[in-house]
């Protein structure tokens, strides 16, 4: 695949991303347990290691059936 191919695709998927965002966090993504987040006086840090594990193993399996 070329690089300009890639890059569309790449950016077609942050679109559709962006767009189902609301139903995404409708769904609870982004606030699993595991994910962490600390707030404080001024300063708010949220990494969310668990959903993020959680959507790549689902990506793995897709593409993994996929390829079959």
């Amino acid at each position: 695949m070329s690089v300009p191919r890639l890059l569309i695709i790449f950016g077609l998927a942050l679109v559709v991303i962006g767009l189902a965002w609301p139903l995404i966090s409708k769904l609870g993504l982004g606030r699993l347990p595991g994910d962490i987040a600390i707030r404080r006086d001024g300063f708010s840090f949220y990494f969310p290691i668990t959903t993020s594990i959680l959507i790549s193993v689902v990506i793995s399996l897709i593409l993994w059936f996929l390829r079959k």
